[in-house]
């Protein structure tokens, strides 16, 4: 079913609403004049996802040298700082931040000598919010949104006990 939830006015480029359709909460965000819709709720271990900060991606093509995309399209999750693109639901992490550094440690004269190991380089992801980022464990659900005469709806399929899910428009 399509639910009313806002006008284009309510919800400026990079601003977010979140409101309850069909028992669910939801928030519904203006990535740059486009409107994406992700269930509040994170799949890590259920926090308000939605009431997360919003912020772009951060580039360096070298040290020193960084270029931040403001979009507004990543969304850390308040409870654990879980990242999602509000667009695809996808979660995304940086696998240099989920690991520790080891260091090989090898033996000579009675003396240890620590060497730093190479890191394992990721492969590029095209859609990677930002290079070096890999998809991470989690996807939080999505729902189609449309905008008709400055109304936003949210498409939510309900179901109906006694005849299973319906989708109306």
């Amino acid at each position: 079913m399509r639910f009313v939830v806002g006008t284009t006015s309510e919800i400026p480029p990079g601003e977010r609403k979140i409101v309850t359709v069909a028992g669910r909460s939801i928030g519904v965000f203006n990535v740059e004049g486009q409107y994406y819709a992700i269930r509040n709720r994170c799949p890590h271990q259920g926090a308000p996802l939605c009431e997360g900060k919003l912020w772009g991606s951060l580039r360096a093509d070298k040290p020193g040298s960084f270029q931040y995309d403001g979009t507004k399209e990543i969304i850390a999750c308040i409870s654990h700082g879980w990242e999602f693109s509000v667009k695809t639901g996808q979660s995304w992490c940086d696998p240099q931040r989920l690991r520790v550094r080891r260091y090989d440690v090898e033996l000579e004269d009675g003396k240890a000598l620590a060497d730093e190991s190479p890191e394992p380089s990721a492969q590029a992801d095209p859609e990677a919010p930002a290079p070096g980022m890999v998809k991470g464990p989690y996807v939080v659900e999505t729902y189609s949104v449309a905008v008709e005469d400055d109304k936003i709806y949210v498409v939510v399929d309900v179901v109906d006990a006694g005849r299973g899910p319906t989708r109306r428009a």
